[in-house]
């Protein structure tokens, strides 16, 4: 496994500025440097994107399938909930996809308990906080072995 695509959806790109009682201080530029420098994989390419805007992260999922990418880390934040858009494009994907959501969803309000785009995941990493991207793909990585 030598590609990641890291996909992170609506509100990430405030991360350390939002709700940082809940998501914690760091920025996703954070985040990023925190999960590349503790991976420590010289072989291995992460590549990230963020958008707010559901169409676009849908095409980006598509242009996944037809790539070199190896696997997908994705936390779709509020389209989580909703996204029927995000889980059918996920659904076109035949690598391993893991959901990420730096807090515990499960102790947060009712409507935060479904996740749609969760149901065409491998798996979901939750309440990790910033761990949450390097933990996901360390298991990606130890999958492999």
């Amino acid at each position: 496994m030598n590609k990641i695509l890291i996909i992170n959806g609506p509100n990430l790109n405030m991360l350390g500025k939002r709700e940082p009682m809940v998501y914690g201080k760091d920025s996703l530029d954070d985040i990023k440097e925190f999960t590349e420098k503790t991976l420590n994989e010289p072989t291995l390419t992460l590549e990230w994107y963020q958008s707010n805007i559901e169409g676009e992260i849908v095409t980006k999922i598509q242009k996944a399938h037809q790539s070199d990418i190896n696997a997908l880390v994705i936390n779709p934040g509020g389209y989580s909930h909703t996204s029927v858009a995000i889980h059918d494009a996920l659904k076109i994907l035949e690598i391993p996809i893991i959901e990420v959501h730096l807090s515990q969803i499960y102790a947060r309000e009712s409507f935060r308990h479904t996740l749609l785009t969760a149901k065409a995941a491998s798996s979901i990493m939750s309440g990790f906080g910033k761990q949450s991207y390097y933990l996901a793909v360390k298991s990606l990585l130890d999958k492999k072995e």
